[in-house]
């Protein structure tokens, strides 16, 4: 993977700030994904986990490797809400001063992470690849041009840096040295008012799987044929506990939800296993797919671009080769 297999400095003296993501009380997998990815900078690591009841949560943290945990707890913080997230966080990156402030390149956390480098006038960069010190400053790499450049990118010595880490792309950190702290922190009342109340969230229907978030995904394009042969991809996607993505031609079909689409107009994904089926290969689908650790392709068109990526490719019908896999699948095979 692009941005994860160096590590050319390494500061022992400079503080980063992570900021775990939760939802509905559990701990989202980039959480763990942001430790690994600043244990690359060195130094001393502080973790903010922001939450109705905070304090399990930090403890898992903790254990994680997360170092000193920052646990801040209050029916407030119950549901997302940037605003006042932002001040909580703003509240504590003045008390322990880091350099660099990370947070997941998720919906939540693209606008929080805008709203703090707004709110403490600094520089941010986002969805990074990779990371690393080099003296005082902070070098972070992200993509551009669809993903076919690989660019670095530097803060300022005298200035905090904010930076949005793309899910996937770092290991989980499984476990810690037995030495982390959790610190209770009890901001001021006065950050938690805001202008918007969030009285509930609630989950689309049939979004169980978060694409963004999926180890696997199964990807279906125009080569379906119509949105009544969806449920044959769904069963694939089911078999292997995988999340269901889309190409936009189908999304703009009507055939499935735009939460699905993959893409330069929908989310940049990054699973262990990509599975198209019926999907061309257009370069505006590729830039948000094409760094999966391994991509099957299935098209019945062997000239079709999504081989030129693929790791393995599948020349057939996809009405013959879907249903089959699925029983293999299905079977143990």
């Amino acid at each position: 993977m692009p941005g994860t297999g160096f590590n050319k400095g390494y500061s022992m003296s400079m503080t980063v700030l992570a900021i775990a993501e939760q939802k509905d009380g559990k701990l989202s997998s980039i959480s763990y994904e942001l430790i690994t990815a600043a244990q690359k900078i060195g130094g001393e690591l502080i973790t903010v986990i922001l939450a109705e009841n905070a304090d399990s949560l930090a403890a898992d943290l903790a254990s994680h490797g997360a170092g000193k945990v920052l646990a801040v707890t209050t029916p407030a913080l119950k549901y997302f809400n940037d605003e006042i997230y932002a001040a909580v966080v703003s509240g504590l990156i003045r008390k322990y001063n880091p350099k660099l402030v990370i947070g997941p390149a998720t919906s939540y956390g693209k606008s929080l992470m805008g709203r703090l480098a707004a709110l403490n006038d600094a520089a941010m960069a986002s969805d990074i690849v990779n990371l690393h010190a080099d003296g005082d400053r902070v070098i972070v790499s992200r993509p551009a041009y669809g993903g076919n450049v690989i660019f670095d990118l530097s803060g300022a010595e005298d200035k905090i840096f904010f930076a949005t880490i793309r899910p996937k792309i770092f290991d989980e950190s499984k476990e810690g040295t037995g030495e982390g702290e959790v610190v209770s922190e009890s901001p001021d009342d006065a950050v938690f008012q805001s202008k918007t109340v969030v009285q509930e969230m609630v989950v689309e229907s049939g979004s169980s799987v978060n694409i963004t978030e999926a180890d696997t995904i199964v990807a279906a394009g125009r080569g379906i044929r119509g949105k009544e042969n969806l449920p044959m991809i769904q069963e694939l996607a089911d078999s292997l506990g995988a999340a269901v993505g889309a190409s936009r031609a189908i999304v703009d079909a009507d055939w499935i939800a735009y939460r699905h689409q993959v893409g330069q107009t929908g989310k940049t994904v990054n699973p262990k296993l990509y599975i198209t089926a019926g999907i061309s290969g257009a370069i505006q689908h590729l830039v948000g797919m094409q760094t999966s650790k391994t991509i099957v392709a299935i098209n019945r068109d062997k000239e079709a671009p999504i081989f030129k990526v693929a790791t393995y490719g599948i020349v057939g019908d996809i009405f013959e080769i879907v249903p089959a896999l699925t029983k293999r699948i299905q079977a143990g095979g």
